[in-house]
């Protein structure tokens, strides 16, 4: 999502402009991190191998199933900066797509996204249904046209506070104090300098 990566570099530079730290990307600390990873990896793969008569046959509920170690994670690390809003954009897109066996688009949102260059589009893969008289909560789905650097985007309500969410918590973990003692206090013997022979 090249949108996303555009808010989390913009929220990158403005942590540093206000006193942040790069070197605190190392020291970021997430509950159940692979979960994401997991998430994503499920998604990415579906989107690989379309197909496959797996991701023909069940491909919205792999998606659902792509996003509960996602929420899983998200809710570990709530207590983060940002993390619940970013819970609540998760949630607002699982909602649709579970509403609507996928995330449904609006056709028109994909010809403003592309400069008008395409007047007609087909929505038809494991993610995406086409928005229309019978889409449920169409407020939640792709309605938001986005063209960045000449590439034409769709994205939701939910993926606008995911990415505000993220960019918050990128914010937040740069400008943390800087850990003089990562190994912790307790990691050294107390009094051991003084120990007599």
């Amino acid at each position: 999502m090249p949108w996303l990566i555009l808010v989390l570099a913009i929220s990158l530079f403005i942590a540093v402009a206000r006193g942040g730290r790069v070197t605190n990307l190392a020291d970021i600390e997430l509950r159940l991190w692979w979960l994401l990873i997991l998430g994503f990896v499920i998604q990415a793969v579906a989107g690989l191998f379309p197909s496959w008569e797996v991701v023909q046959t069940g491909g919205p509920w792999i998606l659902v199933a792509s996003y509960i170690p996602i929420v899983i994670a998200v809710a570990a690390n709530r207590e983060k900066p940002g993390m619940w809003l970013a819970g609540v954009g998760i949630l607002m897109n699982l909602s649709v797509i579970i509403a609507n066996q996928g995330m449904p688009v609006l056709a028109g949102a994909i010809t403003a996204a592309s400069d008008f260059t395409i007047e007609n589009p087909v929505v038809a893969n494991f993610k995406h249904v086409p928005f229309n008289e019978d889409t449920m909560l169409g407020f939640l789905a792709d309605v938001i046209p986005l063209r960045i650097f000449g590439q034409g985007h769709v994205i939701s309500l939910g993926d606008v506070l995911l990415a505000i969410g993220l960019g918050r918590f990128l914010e937040g973990e740069l400008r943390k104090p800087v850990r003089w003692f990562k190994g912790g206090v307790g990691s050294a013997e107390s009094g051991s300098a003084f120990k007599q022979s």
